[in-house]
């Protein structure tokens, strides 16, 4: 049963901004404050890594543009190189996607429970229990269709814009309010370098990444030729600017060094704003930007499972949709199944969450390559009226170099890490190619 289109390129950008704003941004400019010596470096790491991110989405809207189709992350590397290169790259997705949601989806209840919960349950089983709550009330809404779906992300990304709009107007507190945030005490390491730089990358790109996510919609958007790119370049201008005006604020309170010597950062623009009242107010804030961050999960990987299903790689039962509302029920429930089981064994998987960047890195990198295939594969679409990259090919060419020197970067500062990651791929092609000879039919004599 084959997906029918039900969303239009409103839906399609607010998926993309709440794929790419989850917690990131307010926790990651302290790490890349710590790589950098002065506000110079700081903003122009922001900077780089939105125009480079730009690069990277402009280069997806193409290939979402000339291959639109069903959980078309997997789909473009099937479609390019070879199924089995789609299964390394992607059956990681099917573990640490979940695990992602259910650690996010722990850190959003941790903030919400002193604000609505009861004094005995401010604790870890009141945790839990807004916890799981959160998740299977998401999980109904998303049961009930895709467009109902779409229309709470709709909600939930509005909602969670316009307190970033919020926050960002500590700038205009009086001079001496900010002055008493501000850490006077200079940082004597003015040391930088090329390695201190792509370090510091690492935390822009995870903070800026997630639009890759989009192409997965691909059968559900109306006129996707048309709408993916329009809607990727409208979602991705709006988070680069919200990123660099949330960026300007924790700078004008904090300070250079006040952003390497503090983590609670929205809770402080939050607390020159609003005083005592501030804690509550970011509480209410982290809780909606998981929410946004679990629903739009649930939205996209089911998806994956599709395509994957498709390829025969899962039982055909993940690609069986309900025509009515446009849901994948089986793979739906089985992602959810998944996230509620890890959440009762989340603290063990922190250590594989924090290689995430290397897995997004490599994937990101290589499926940016499928657009000089794709441009070959589809030539016949030229002149159509379908959405090209100006300035091809230095705009993928600097996607790809960029994520590429990120990737090194990674694997010197922790050889470790990476040299895992390398061997989760490895053990993904063995997957693969043990699951794909099982199907086989065994002759008989």
């Amino acid at each position: 049963m084959s997906i029918t289109p039900k969303l239009n390129r409103f839906d399609l950008s607010m998926i993309v901004i709440s794929l790419v704003i989850g917690m990131g941004i307010f926790a990651t400019p302290g790490e890349v404050a710590t790589s950098s010596s002065n506000p110079f470096l700081y903003f122009g790491a922001w900077f780089f890594g939105g125009a480079v991110s730009l690069c990277g989405a402009l280069t997806f809207a193409e290939i979402g543009a000339r291959y639109p189709t069903t959980g078309g992350f997997y789909k473009v590397f099937s479609h390019c190189f070879h199924p089995a290169f789609a299964f390394m790259i992607n059956w990681i997705l099917v573990i640490s996607n979940a695990a992602s949601v259910a650690a996010v989806a722990l850190i959003g209840a941790q903030y919400i429970n002193p604000i609505i919960m009861p004094a005995n349950l401010q604790n870890d089983m009141g945790i839990k229990i807004i916890t799981i709550t959160s998740v299977l009330i998401l999980y109904i809404i998303n049961f009930l269709g895709i467009k109902m779906s779409a229309r709470t992300q709709n909600v939930l990304t509005i909602f969670k814009i316009s307190m970033i709009l919020i926050l960002c107007t500590a700038v205009f507190k009086s001079h001496d309010t900010l002055e008493a945030y501000k850490i006077i005490e200079q940082v004597n390491d003015n040391n930088y370098s090329v390695s201190a730089f792509g370090i510091s990358l690492v935390a822009v790109f995870f903070t800026y990444g997630g639009y890759q996510q989009t192409i997965n919609f691909g059968g559900d958007i109306i006129n996707a030729k048309v709408n993916i790119p329009k809607a990727i370049f409208a979602g991705m201008i709006t988070v680069i600017c919200l990123y660099l005006l949330i960026n300007f604020a924790y700078y004008s309170v904090l300070g250079i060094n006040g952003l390497q010597h503090k983590t609670a950062l929205a809770a402080t623009l939050a607390g020159a704003i609003f005083g005592a009242i501030g804690y509550k107010i970011i509480s209410l804030l982290m809780f909606v930007s998981v929410l946004a961050f679990i629903n739009v999960n649930i939205m996209a990987n089911p998806r994956v499972y599709y395509a994957m299903a498709e390829d025969g790689i899962l039982p055909k039962k993940f690609s069986h949709v309900n025509q009515q509302t446009q849901v994948q029920e089986f793979g739906l429930s089985f992602f959810v199944a998944a996230v509620l089981i890890i959440l009762f064994f989340v603290s063990s998987f922190q250590k594989m969450l924090s290689y995430v960047m290397f897995f997004d890195t490599v994937g990101l990198s290589t499926a940016a390559v499928t657009i000089f295939i794709l441009r070959k594969k589809t030539k016949h679409l030229d002149g159509t009226g379908i959405y090209t990259i100006k300035w091809y090919p230095l705009i993928p060419i600097i996607f790809i170099a960029t994520y590429w020197f990120v990737t090194i970067s990674i694997f010197i500062e922790n050889p470790l890490a990476a040299l895992i990651c390398l061997c989760a791929f490895v053990a993904g092609l063995i997957i693969y190619f043990v699951t794909k000879n099982s199907q086989k039919p065994i002759s008989t004599p």
